[in-house]
């Protein structure tokens, strides 16, 4: 069906009537974002153009204003008129947002939020799916900062159209030049005509830590940032399902608007909720860090350092996961997680076994660069037959699909 749109360039169910912005930054490729916007047109999206002021000297306004059918934006106001661009209405007025070129500098910005032209201004504003297209010389690419921007970028959610290999602007061969624009064409069909094999399904996710009120001021918790539960949520949603996803206090946004989301702070509120949506959902997975004890009588007013010692009396929580496991009903899959320090897969099988699950997905503090707070992790998922599947260590948005992709077996 892609081929077919590109190249005889007719209507598209996946892309008519879609709002697409385009970004423009200042690099040599950007020629090429002129096929691509015909492209977009031919198929019947609607497309308007945002520059930075440094595209103008590869490609003039007047060229792409004429090929999208709409006036391209490059400043937060028009010289003539003085009228204000309302970067906020376009971020929210798209369907999905192509940066394409996406130089180095332009994506430094857009990981650290750096808010200095209209194009990063509609970024930050948007809550669509955003495709970085890059376009710069070799080195510039391989670059240990620009993969770190990459690879941030990636864990908020923005989707990648890597550079190919070939001849460059500077006369050097290798990665940085800018995808062909039937090349990019070609990937938002195959991902805008992805199959929803979820889209009957409803899905509980839970996320994140929760935190158990010492005092006013304190609390226990744990370093549980909820990235692999979120990015469980949106590929879930992203798969068809209808996901409602209960988070501890975390610093995370979804992209995916669809999601329900439901936020909370102590394992009793968590337990709320959950038991709120359980029944009538098909998915289940609790990647929540649910604190296994919070505090029995917590102060109400700020506790003072007046003593050497102080102790705390704990109370365990009620364990949602072995809850869950008691209730669940025919045709619902319940899935957990083990984070371990010691006798992994052992410890691991035995919460599979105890609590009911359908599988587990175990990971442990020891392996390098996995665990809590960073964007990697390394998992090993575990079924009810005790089968082991072992990953390689990859980004938690990867481990969310090699997740998903098990739910979809089982389903």
């Amino acid at each position: 069906m892609g081929q077919v749109c590109a190249m005889r360039y007719t209507l598209c169910p996946m892309l008519n009537q879609k709002k697409i912005i385009v970004g423009v930054c200042g690099s040599i490729a950007a020629y090429k974002t002129a096929s691509l916007v015909r492209l977009l047109i031919k198929a019947g999206a609607e497309v308007k153009v945002v520059m930075t002021p440094d595209a103008k000297a590869f490609i003039t306004p007047l060229t792409l204003a004429t090929l999208s059918k709409n006036p391209v934006n490059v400043d937060y106001f028009e010289a003539d008129t003085g009228l204000w661009t309302n970067h906020v209405a376009l971020g929210l007025w798209a369907d999905l947002i192509i940066i394409a070129p996406a130089t180095a500098n332009t994506l430094a910005k857009l990981s650290n939020g750096i808010c200095d032209n209209l194009l990063s201004a509609v970024y930050l504003s948007a809550r669509c799916p955003v495709y970085l297209v890059p376009a710069m010389d070799l080195d510039m690419w391989k670059h240990p900062a620009t993969q770190k921007n990459i690879l941030s970028l990636q864990t908020n959610g923005n989707l990648l159209i890597p550079p190919t290999e070939g001849e460059l602007a500077s006369g050097l061969n290798g990665q940085g030049r800018m995808a062909e624009p039937e090349a990019i064409f070609e990937v938002l069909l195959a991902k805008l005509s992805k199959r929803k094999p979820l889209k009957t399904k409803r899905a509980l996710v839970t996320a994140g830590p929760t935190f158990e009120p010492i005092d006013p001021v304190r609390f226990i918790g744990n370093h549980s940032s909820g990235k692999t539960g979120f990015a469980i949520a949106e590929e879930l949603a992203d798969l068809g399902a209808s996901v409602t996803l209960i988070s501890g206090p975390v610093n995370l946004q979804l992209q995916n608007n669809s999601i329900a989301r439901i936020d909370v702070n102590t394992a009793a509120e968590m337990l709320a909720e959950v038991k709120k949506y359980f029944h009538e959902s098909d998915i289940m997975v609790m990647s929540a860090a649910v604190a296994d004890y919070t505090i029995s009588d917590p102060a109400e007013r700020k506790i003072k350092k007046s003593e050497k010692q102080f102790d705390l009396k704990l109370s365990k929580t009620v364990d949602i996961l072995e809850l869950l496991g008691q209730q669940k009903k025919a045709g619902q899959l319940l899935v957990g997680f083990a984070l371990e320090t010691d006798q992994e897969e052992e410890n691991a099988m035995n919460k599979l076994r105890r609590k009911n699950l359908d599988f587990i997905v175990l990971n442990s503090l020891r392996d390098a660069g996995a665990g809590f707070k960073g964007n990697q992790n390394k998992i090993t998922i575990i079924d009810k037959d005790f089968n082991k599947q072992v990953f390689d260590l990859k980004l938690k948005t990867d481990v969310a699909a090699d997740i998903c992709r098990k739910i979809l077996e089982l389903i």
